[in-house]
């Protein structure tokens, strides 16, 4: 019985302990600095960053069904809009004109693009990354005469709390984006894109608006983390990784929950710089071996494990509860 109250408990309140779970989380990043130092301030600043681009990489391409491979170019905007204004803007007009100026790519490109479905789509977004990193390296090269950037080295720790900041915001903003019309409208494209036209869903506007609210918190991300790589050049700040990293992340956590892409970003955040770091000729090897592994094993990421267990703990207990009733029927 004491194991069925558990396990009540843990049905009826799983909200409480949820919030509970994450108040825990936030007070271990807020007092991490206090006993790391700074190398590992710089590592849980990186996780914290792929948990924005896996997130917000899934609140477009899982609920629509549209795979995206822009990351890296709302990313690159951030970095090079931190490294252009560093000497002018205060910090904070940064990260907040760095998103807005990928809001704005995104839907422009968005309002001529997302009319493409499928590979199409796929393909383009994949050479908007390309395209960008050339334009700003022909910039560069021919009119203003330099090849990358240096940036001015800010606080590792108050960078570690802004980039904290920013993932909360993002989670909660997409918390409740999926859970309004707007959420309802995605998930219907994702289901069935023409019976969500037929059903009166402005599948353009929809899809337009989801993608550019994606870039926002992706160039915010690009601008935090900028001032951690000291020296940015196109190739570094467009880096296709950048793309590539938060879709294996939202993949391997499992896009079926918000929290499914968090997961994945801390797992692969920390195998990124730890795999970089020791083994880097082989780490993106690992990763494509992990990868088949889990789309093989668990399609539903480490979430699908949730309910799997679940029901595989029920059995147990119905069981143990029947053996104890069994018990007690033969004492009587």
């Amino acid at each position: 019985m004491k194991k069925m109250d558990i396990t009540r408990l843990f049905t009826t309140h799983r909200k409480l302990l949820l919030v509970g779970f994450i108040i825990l989380l936030i007070v271990f990043v807020v007092t991490f600095p206090l006993y790391n130092g700074a190398y590992r301030t710089l590592v849980l600043t990186t996780i914290l960053m792929y948990v924005v681009l896996a997130v917000s990489w899934a609140l477009f391409s899982s609920a629509t069904g549209y795979m995206s491979l822009a990351p890296a170019a709302f990313f690159g905007i951030g970095i090079y809009s931190m490294a252009l204004l560093q000497d002018y803007l205060p910090f904070p007009v940064i990260i907040v004109i760095g998103g807005l100026i990928s809001f704005a790519l995104a839907l422009l490109l968005g309002l001529v693009t997302l009319r493409l479905k499928g590979i199409y789509f796929t393909i383009f977004s994949f050479g908007l990354v390309v395209f960008i990193s050339n334009i700003v390296n022909y910039v560069e090269a021919t009119v203003v005469g330099t090849h990358g950037r240096y940036l001015l080295l800010l606080d590792r720790t108050m960078l570690l709390y802004v980039m904290l900041g920013l993932a909360v915001v993002t989670v909660l903003v997409i918390y409740f984006i999926r859970r309004s019309r707007l959420g309802l409208a995605m998930q219907s494209i994702g289901g069935n894109e023409e019976a969500a036209k037929h059903m009166g869903v402005n599948t353009t506007m929809v899809k337009v608006l989801t993608f550019a609210i994606s870039a926002i918190f992706m160039g915010a991300a690009g601008v935090v983390m900028a001032p951690s790589l000291i020296y940015v050049n196109p190739s570094s700040a467009f880096n296709l990784i950048y793309s590539f990293l938060p879709i294996l992340m939202a993949v391997f956590g499992g896009m079926g929950q918000l929290y499914g892409p968090a997961i994945g970003a801390v797992v692969f955040g920390y195998l990124e710089k730890t795999l970089r770091a020791q083994l880097l000729t082989y780490f993106m090897l690992g990763f494509g071996i992990l990868l088949v592994v889990v789309i093989l094993f668990l399609p539903n990421g480490i979430v699908g494990l949730v309910p799997m267990l679940q029901s595989k703990l029920g059995g147990v207990i119905a069981r143990l509860r029947k053996g104890s009733q069994g018990e007690q029927h033969a004492n009587t």
